[in-house]
């Protein structure tokens, strides 16, 4: 039976662990492609088969570090201090003849106001891999999600979808006037406006780069990840292996089935967005071919 480590004893080790890092920044990595979103579209999923690879090597501590979104006032020292030594990714390109690659998964990124342009003058070169699903079926999960977390009070969905306007309003405004602003219903409430894909992707592709973006399909990726999981695999420039990682559904939560008339309205807010994705993709997505 595993031990269950106390969570004061978990922080005590992450705060000495984040120290550690601070001190031998110099020494450390940082990251050559982030997973930046979107939120409930299978990132963690991904996150997992990635650093099963050889080539790759996760963050030290955490999944998300949330740098470029809320922790930016610690500090590019601070953020480095997250990510492995040097000489461990010396011990991988020994081993596989490859550089290692780190990274990590922070979804807020690709939402955020500022995270984009943060990371474009702190990691210039750096990949961005997307995932998008279902943009009905995502808000919805969403929902659930931060009723779990207890980050979402109103457990209606339809009433949260109706008190969404009202606690976002202004606060993309706050938070542009305030570099180093905080939103709390900006980042845990923004059910509908998550779902807006094409949105965020089109300012991500002019900034950095189409060719430094790759968007995944969560519901190809869930189908059939074999495929998926290889195209990644060559984006980032990483070497094919002989064997798959484990894919399994990572942080999916058991809820009703979505009323029928709430999932047609927001279908049809989503169609414009969804019809502009498709042309950036140059294919239509999964749930616009049912």
């Amino acid at each position: 039976m595993p031990v269950q480590v106390p969570e004061t004893m978990k922080r005590i080790v992450h705060f000495g662990s984040r120290n550690y890092g601070q001190l031998t920044a110099s020494r450390r990595m940082l990251p050559q492609f982030l997973i930046c979103g979107g939120q409930r579209c299978g990132t963690t999923s991904l996150y997992r088969a990635l650093a099963a690879h050889p080539a790759v090597i996760k963050a030290v501590l955490h999944k998300g570090v949330h740098y470029f979104d809320v922790g930016y006032h610690h500090g590019l020292r601070w953020y480095r201090g997250h990510f492995p030594l040097q000489r461990r990714a010396e011990r991988v390109r020994a081993e596989f003849g490859v550089p290692a690659q780190t990274f990590e998964s922070s979804p807020y990124y690709m939402y955020h106001p500022h995270a984009l342009a943060r990371i474009a003058a702190d990691l210039p070169g750096v990949r961005l891999v997307v995932l998008v699903r279902d943009p009905v079926e995502r808000a919805y999960s969403q929902h659930a999600h931060e009723v779990a977390r207890g980050f979402e009070p109103e457990v209606d969905f339809a009433k949260a979808l109706e008190l969404e306007r009202e606690r976002l309003d202004g606060q993309r405004d706050k938070l542009i006037a305030d570099p180093f602003a905080y939103s709390f219903p900006h980042q845990h409430h923004a059910y509908r406006a998550r779902g807006e894909y094409i949105e965020y992707i089109e300012p991500m592709a002019k900034l950095l780069g189409r060719d430094r973006i790759h968007v995944i399909d969560s519901s190809e990726f869930f189908e059939r990840p074999e495929p998926v999981y290889d195209a990644v695999v060559e984006f980032l420039g990483l070497p094919h292996v002989n064997s798959y990682p484990l894919f399994d559904r990572h942080n999916a939560r058991p809820r009703n089935r979505l009323d029928d008339s709430i999932a047609q309205q927001l279908a049809a807010h989503y169609e414009p967005y969804d019809e502009r994705l498709a042309t950036f993709l140059g294919h239509k997505p999964s749930w616009m071919q049912r």
